[in-house]
């Protein structure tokens, strides 16, 4: 009990925020019967102010069901109506918003987009916009939407570009890649599928609870099909259909067209290859919508009929006596069980069963003879209830007290209406035996005619009989929906209950599907010849008769005019245009001002031939046909195309060099090699515009290539317009202008930092060398080392960088089993090859934070006359950064020792002797493999000299100088050792750089 009465509130983000008690719609349920609970809940959930608010739960398995005790449980069990299924229908579109994935709604960005390159759907989205507005309540019309306001519909409401998703999703102009670009802006989406889904979902889901009386649109084999028809293809180039829906605005029809894929990609062919399908869609019973709200409310018509002299009275009536005259005086009296009011002065009176004006002027009498020149006014200040019966086929038959100005349409309003078994065209009014009238509510629903002339009276019953012939009609009409009939025997009058064919509708294709007599179904046709005019219709469907359970199907029109031709490619305007009879080419293309600005000089025409419409290409030439020497007489579906000059195969030329535009141009009529340089931007001033190379190309005999080169003297004909020295170019040349010879020396210049007299920049003459350089900055400081003078030049630091680079790919792609020796055990090689990967890691590490230098080993002195016009006499590059140290008073003992420090440099001492004074070498250092790093960047290794030198160890060394002890390789393979000792070398080399840098 407790779990019917609670409902879980829940807040903006879907999460439960509290718990309402609904005692009231509990008591409502609980009088109803058990049976009803579900349908009342799913009633309440497609109430759009009810339903978007509140989430029912499930209900407990411990609710018993309907059984046949319960009269109101059992009318209530049956209650599986059109109208329950639109709101099961409703109900679940409701709550898919509330749960779908905020991935499946495009961006506003992806919205604006799309409709900025598709300018023609503005006018379908604008329709989307008035009907997602409606459905919140606001009424805009479609054409009243502006552009300004439909784009900021887009950027500020979640729930419209949801509906927009959908809509562009099932018309095939986005596919599912797109949804998945999305960003986390769209969030609180609407729709995740199209209505058409939802009613084939619910179609398929709830099969079992569908009316058996109901004629439904299509059968539950063809429910497969119906899906396969609505699958939309979003794959470009897919052969599955495209299923678009196309809404004609003057008729408001909507066909269902299903494109299949045309083998060319031709306009007319598309339109062409569209199918209208089989009208399957669902039809409802006509006058459901009435009585949607199911009495949940007690709901009745609204008592807006006056009350006239001739309104009987009864008991419970409220009764307003007002005296003037001799006296003024206002009371209130009731009608008395008895039928009887009390007057002042004059007792008792019996007013029930009399009207109105007969009342008063019984009451009018009789005070009249107490007050003297009394005037007299009674009017009734409240209606008495009157108990009525409803009963038959309804959605809550029993006993009702309504008002006594009540008609027996209030009676059905307060019984919820017939069911789906109930008749809409026969209520019968009872008054005990008699029957006083039967009541047709499609007078009500078809013409407003209400059937209010014969009031409700105490003990009246109303009784719904089961429904009588049932005719559904279908397509191409103004109200497709189930009718059910009365005196109606022809097409004619079931035509008129549906309002009539739209103008889309195919006259000629009119399909009737009927049971016949044996128990068998017919497909029936209108015999109506192609051609036939209104008037020939509208006799055949007088004349053609129906039966119970007719199902009437009027087609549409073909989608596509039979009386078109299609214009694409390099025009002014391309689309379709209306042909005429002997129409010819000239009528479509006038002149060169229909046309994009240089056209090809062929166009074509794609016709379809008869009688299988095979598309063949006609050629014309379009300045024959501007001119009017060329008479082209078009056919229907014929589709022009003209090509732009560069659209196919297009002439190009190449321009490169000193241009200020350099790359490819497209060839236009007559262009020479000065108009080329022109729309390259001209010259750059490191143009040497004496002569340019230009290269040719021709196809000799139209089996090979010959290329030509030459000169042309294009200073002249650029700048002096000389025509003798320019030429037309053909395609595919390659004109190149050539650079002032030492242009790139211009503004060259190098930097001397450190110990020089005069520190700074200086700029370069062409092959000016190093000790110019160094006379001109004032030679050397009294401090300098021009032993440990270091150079660095962008070449070279580019070069150090791309070879750390592929020193630090071949660690890194070397395989486990080629860093292990081969002589290790296969117990020793998990360990072994653990230590491995560790040392690989640090020496990639130590590559990587180590950045390239550049440094160009070069060895000077102070005396810069000793070495002046030797090979140590370098020529200096532009860029080029000479660093002259201080004279370091130590040498670097780095690397595998136990020390690693800086020792004061003592002349004439072995790095052996500084290395057995940095402690020696550590376990893991290799003394094989020990370094000495000179400061002038020159390397000492174990096999840097001839057998007969000393050892590293035995080495002098100068100041600034580097010893290093590489670490040891434990188990490693030769390429192993050999890369890691590469990259110790390669570590310490800048390290010993960037420590002289600074």
């Amino acid at each position: 009990m407790n779990d019917l009465s609670v409902v879980a509130k829940r807040s903006k983000n879907g999460t439960p925020r509290q718990v309402k008690e609904l005692p009231n719609t509990y008591c409502r349920l609980q009088w109803i019967g058990y049976g009803a609970v579900a349908s009342v809940i799913v009633m309440l959930l497609s109430s759009r102010s009810f339903g978007q608010q509140l989430q029912v739960p499930s209900l407990p398995s411990a609710i018993p069901s309907a059984s046949s005790s319960s009269p109101l449980s059992q009318n209530s069990s049956t209650a599986s109506s059109d109208d329950d299924e639109s709101d099961r229908a409703k109900s679940s579109n409701d709550m898919t918003r509330s749960n779908q994935d905020p991935s499946s709604v495009l961006t506003a960005s992806q919205i604006t987009t799309i409709v900025q390159t598709r300018p023609e759907l503005i006018v379908d989205l604008k329709q989307v916009m008035s009907d997602y507005l409606q459905q919140q309540g606001t009424l805009v019309q479609a054409d009243s939407i502006s552009d300004d306001m439909l784009y900021k519909e887009i950027s500020s409401d979640p729930g419209f570009r949801g509906a927009l998703s959908v809509w562009l999703r099932a018309r095939g102009y986005v596919s599912d890649s797109d949804f998945d670009r999305s960003d986390s802006d769209s969030k609180g989406v609407d729709d995740t599928r199209s209505s058409d889904d939802l009613a084939v979902s619910s179609q398929v889901g709830n099969r079992a609870a569908i009316d058996p009386n109901k004629l439904e649109a299509s059968s539950p084999d063809n429910n497969s099909v119906d899906l396969q028809k609505k699958t939309v293809s979003r794959q470009t180039g897919s052969r599955e259909p495209q299923s678009i829906k196309k809404v004609d605005r003057n008729t408001g029809s909507a066909t269902e067209v299903v494109h299949q894929t045309a083998p060319y990609n031709l306009q007319s062919l598309r339109d062409l290859y569209s199918q209208v399908p089989e009208q399957v869609s669902k039809v409802k019973r006509f006058g459901s919508d009435m009585f949607l709200e199911r009495g949940l409310a007690t709901k009745q018509m609204s008592i807006d009929v006056p009350i006239g002299p001739d309104y009987i009275l009864g008991s419970g009536d409220g009764l307003i006596i007002n005296l003037w005259g001799g006296i003024s005086q206002s009371f209130a009296r009731t009608v008395d069980r008895e039928g009887k009011i009390a007057l002042p002065e004059a007792g008792t009176i019996v007013v029930a069963g009399l009207s109105l004006e007969h009342a008063q002027n019984l009451i009018q009498g009789a005070l009249s003879q107490q007050y003297r020149d009394a005037k007299i006014a009674v009017t009734v200040a409240r209606l008495r209830t009157v108990r009525v019966y409803v009963v038959g086929d309804v959605q809550r038959p029993g006993a009702y007290d309504i008002s006594s100005l009540s008609t027996p349409l209030n009676a059905l309003y307060a019984a919820g209406g017939p069911t789906s078994v109930g008749s809409l065209r026969i209520v019968r009014h009872y008054r005990g035996k008699e029957l006083v009238r039967e009541v047709d509510l499609y007078d009500f629903l078809l013409h407003g005619v209400r059937p209010d002339e014969e009031k409700l009276e105490a003990g009246d019953t109303i009784l719904v009989p089961p429904v009588g012939r049932q005719v559904a009609v279908a397509g191409m009409v103004k109200r497709a929906a189930i009718y059910e009939l009365k005196d109606e025997t022809k097409l004619a009058d079931v035509l008129s209950d549906a309002g009539g064919v739209l103008a889309s509708a195919a006259l000629t294709h009119v399909t009737i599907e009927r049971i016949e007599s044996q128990g068998h179904r017919a497909t029936l046709n209108l015999n109506l010849p192609d051609g036939s005019t209104t008037e020939a219709f509208r006799k055949e469907i007088n004349a053609f008769s129906i039966q119970d359970g007719d199902r009437v199907i009027f087609a549409p029109i073909l989608p596509y005019s039979e009386k078109a031709i299609y214009v694409e490619g390099h025009v002014v305007r391309p689309g379709k245009f209306p042909y005429r009879d002997d129409m010819t080419l000239n009528d479509v293309l006038h002149s060169y001002q229909d046309l994009l600005p240089e056209p090809a000089d062929h166009g074509e025409i794609i016709r379809l031939m008869p009688p299988d419409l095979r598309p063949e290409a006609i050629d014309f030439s379009v300045p024959d046909v501007l001119a009017g020497n060329e008479k082209i007489r078009l056919q229907p579906f014929d589709t022009i195309r003209v090509s732009g000059r560069y659209e196919a195969d297009a002439p190009k030329v190449q321009v490169h060099g000193e241009v200020l535009h350099p790359g490819e141009f497209a060839l236009s009529q007559g262009m020479t090699a000065s108009d080329l340089v022109r729309m390259a931007g001209g010259f750059t001033r490191s143009a040497l515009i004496a002569d340019a190379d230009l290269a040719s190309y021709e196809v000799k005999d139209g089996s090979q290539v010959v290329s030509q080169r030459g000169t042309i003297r294009i200073g002249a004909a650029v700048n002096s317009f000389d025509r003798n020295a320019d030429m037309v170019l053909k395609p595919g040349d390659v004109l190149t202008i050539h650079q002032i010879s030492g242009w790139n020396d211009i503004g060259a210049s190098v930097s001397l930092k450190g110990e020089v007299t005069y520190a700074g920049s200086y700029g370069l003459q062409e092959g000016e060398r190093l000790s110019s350089v160094l006379k001109r900055a004032g030679g050397f400081r009294t401090t300098a080392y021009p032993s440990g003078a270091i150079l660095i030049r962008t070449q070279v630091k580019e070069l150090e960088d791309k070879s750390r680079n592929e020193l630090i790919r071949q660690i890194e792609t070397t395989s486990a089993g080629a860093r292990l020796a081969p002589s290790l055990s296969a117990q020793d090689d998990a360990a072994t090859l653990q230590l491995l990967v560790q040392q690989q890691k640090e020496v990639v590490a130590r590559l990587r934070s180590q950045p390239a230098i550049g440094r160009l080993v070069i060895k000077i002195s102070s005396d810069i006359s000793s070495w002046e016009g030797t090979p140590a006499d370098i020529e200096l590059r532009n860029g080029d950064v000479l660093t002259i140290p201080k004279r370091p008073g130590f040498v670097l003992v780095s690397g595998q020792v136990y020390n690693a420090s800086a020792i004061t440099f003592v002349p004439g001492k072995t790095a052996g002797w500084y290395l057995q004074h940095a402690g020696g070498s550590t376990e893991g250092g290799n003394r094989k493999e020990i370094l000495v790093i000179r400061a002038n960047g020159l390397v000492v290794g174990r096999r840097s000299g001839n057998w007969h030198d000393p050892s590293v160890l035995d080495t002098k060394l100068d100041p600034g100088d580097v010893v290093v002890v590489p670490q040891k390789v434990f188990g490693g393979s030769a390429l192993w050792r050999n890369l890691f000792a590469s990259a110790q070398v390669f570590s310490s080399i800048g390290f010993a750089a960037a420590l002289a840098l600074h």
